[in-house]
């Protein structure tokens, strides 16, 4: 149904430069005359409404126990009906919309759009989430500075959006959704098999880092209830033995102060490693950052030990170490094999202070056996390697691929109507199949733990 799509038979000039050709019917409209904003308040007892940059607009979560509750007066916050679009003013040219699936509240930071009869906001949620619109919404905001751009109401009900007729957008929309689930399994499955190829190789690693290579080596106790008995010939140390902090050449940058830099050569590193570039450094040589704050010291969905290297900067959520000896891609392996959950504060902000982290004991080899450990299970996980890249290359070209269909189809560079025709048809006769169900619980978890999925909220 997707590998037999074709374009229009007829085009025409739609005067506006981003968009290029659209379909000879299709029409072009300023969002003024798709939308009215809607500015009601008052409505304390409905929920409280977020939007996601990868997944729109959703029930705002009070339940985890891992992100920080803080909300304004909620007699300020906007009335969003189920249906309407809603985006954040300061963050839409990165995504930040989407389509409110239920009666709820919205911070007076976004904008509520109610819908005109004939516009399907589903269809434009679609639109207005592509690359190309999202820069057309970029060069309608205003503000001091680029990072810091806002998209208001009366900026946005000027922009001049593609307009299919009724009935087409909500072919588009069906073709779509079909579209969309198929790819994320494939997606899905995808990152399964990841993530079981990582399980495999960290236990490889997890194996030779703790017990040696030597399947006959002789165990002493550490003195130390979790560490447990340890090879007799390693030295039960500390971190703060065996690494120097580098924490106080820490520098925090804000998004204001990077978002005027020009040049933007050299990494910026986080709690979870790089996010974003920066024009200066304030180190060159090789060292070890470990989160020192943030849900993934619990979570464990990324790595937590990262090495960095070269030219780099690093802000206040991540503690620097630097080795006195041994090797350190070895160290960074152990310790990412730590449990660090006994040494964490918090529950709404979970933290590791560098105090607890310098404090626990690991028991390390010779620097001459960490090389032979770092051969051995480099040659052992080597396969293993090659096919984990393999499968996130191919995840890579799933991302793309389902970006530039949506982008294609919603824009008319592709004619979907006899697909979701005959789509409409199946469903008809067989009822909502499997394929066309919603997402697996994996999926929903992998989408959950996906970097991009972060809440943009910005309270009043």
């Amino acid at each position: 149904m997707i590998e037999g799509l074709r374009p229009y038979s007829e085009y025409r000039d739609s005067g506006i430069p981003w968009l290029g050709s659209i379909p000879a019917h299709w029409d072009v409209r300023r969002n003024g005359r798709l939308f009215a904003e809607r500015t009601e308040t008052g409505f304390p007892d409905l929920p409280i409404l977020e939007v996601s940059l990868r997944t729109g607009v959703r029930v705002r979560d009070f339940d985890s126990s891992l992100r920080k509750q803080v909300i304004a007066d909620k007699t300020k916050y906007k009335r969003a009906c189920q249906g309407d679009i809603a985006y954040n003013m300061m963050r839409m040219w990165q995504g930040a919309v989407g389509v409110a699936p239920v009666d709820g509240l919205i911070s007076p930071a976004y904008v509520v759009a109610r819908p005109f009869p004939d516009t399907n906001t589903d269809y434009f949620a679609h639109l207005f989430r592509t690359d190309a619109y999202k820069g057309e919404v970029n060069n309608y905001s205003r503000g001091i500075v680029s990072d810091r751009n806002r998209l208001y109401w009366e900026e946005f009900k000027q922009i001049p959006t593609p307009f299919p007729p009724p009935d087409e957008q909500s072919a588009i929309v069906r073709f779509i959704d079909h579209a969309d689930r198929r790819i994320r399994r494939c997606i899905g499955a995808k990152r399964r098999l990841i993530a079981l190829l990582n399980e495999q190789k960290r236990a490889i690693i997890h194996r030779a880092v703790t017990r040696g290579l030597d399947s006959n080596v002789h165990f002493k106790p550490s003195g130390t209830d979790w560490l447990g008995d340890v090879p007799e010939h390693w030295t039960v140390s500390r971190i703060k033995t065996e690494f120097a902090c580098l924490n106080r050449r820490r520098v925090p940058l804000s998004s204001t102060e990077r978002g005027t830099m020009t040049t933007r050569t050299y990494d910026y590193y986080g709690a979870s490693g790089v996010i974003d570039k920066v024009d200066d450094f304030l180190f060159d040589e090789e060292l070890l950052l470990i989160a020192e704050d943030g849900a993934n010291l619990v979570l464990r969905n990324l790595p937590l030990a990262i090495i960095a290297r070269g030219k780099f900067w690093v802000n206040n959520h991540a503690h620097i170490l630097k080795p006195r000896r041994g090797k350190l891609e070895y160290l960074a392996h152990l310790l990412e094999t730590l449990n660090y959950l006994p040494w964490i504060s918090g529950a709404a902000q979970p933290k590791l202070t560098q105090d607890r982290l310098m404090s626990i004991a690991i028991a390390v080899p010779s620097a001459n056996e960490q090389q032979r450990i770092l051969d051995a299970t480099r040659s052992e996980t080597a396969s293993l390697t090659d096919t984990i890249q393999k499968a996130k290359r191919e995840l890579e070209l799933l991302h793309e691929y389902r970006v530039r269909l949506i982008a294609d189809v919603v824009t008319g560079k592709l004619d979907v109507r006899e697909a979701a025709r005959r789509l409409s048809e199946v469903i008809e006769e067989q009822g909502v199949s499997d394929e066309l169900g919603s997402l697996t619980d994996g999926e929903e978890v992998i989408e959950d733990l996906d970097l991009d999925t972060e809440s943009v909220e910005i309270e009043a």
